[in-house]
């Protein structure tokens, strides 16, 4: 399984042994490959993902990438058509893709629309909720942006509980 994305999936904010990565390896017993950049952008993620994908042959895609573009602004049909072409790669070289929405940074920010509409469109598992709740409680926080261990063993049991929901493990 490979978990690809940007800081939160890196584990920005926590021991690296903390990550969600990490922690979900320990929760279903799998191997989980963390292949998380802090600050990466889709633009960034979509030239990067060929050569982890050659290199790591996941079955399971984990892709939770898009904060960094809201945060600077990336028009939504930008990230939404990276995401897109993200996909598409992973699912033509025969890798299962779960798509993890990442909250739009705003007070009231929920997820935005395009995480949905992948998924929809290419019948994708989707966690939606857990992301929004642990960026929205300083609880489960490091910083602003950022969970905290507690944080990301939130994601990670989520992540599991989608996996096993959907009969990925």
């Amino acid at each position: 399984m490979l978990a690809f994305g940007d800081s939160i999936t890196y584990g920005t904010g926590a021991r690296p042994e903390e990550s969600y990565p990490e922690v979900l390896a320990q929760l279903i017993g799998r191997r989980v490959v963390g292949a998380g950049v802090p600050g990466e952008v889709t633009a960034n993620g979509l030239q990067r993902l060929p050569e982890v994908l050659d290199e790591v042959k996941p079955k399971i895609l984990l892709l939770c990438l898009g904060g960094n573009d809201m945060l600077r602004k990336v028009e939504p049909v930008a990230i939404e058509a990276n995401l897109r072409t993200m996909v598409r790669i992973a699912r033509d070289r025969g890798i299962a893709v779960v798509l993890i929405a990442v909250p739009k940074p705003a007070l009231f920010g929920g997820n935005a629309a395009f995480y949905q509409t992948i998924a929809r469109e290419n019948d994708l598992p989707l966690e939606s909720k857990i992301l929004k709740d642990i960026l929205f409680d300083n609880e489960f926080k490091s910083d602003p942006i950022h969970p905290n261990a507690k944080g990301y063993r939130r994601l990670a049991e989520a992540v599991a509980a989608l996996l096993r929901r959907t009969g990925a493990i």
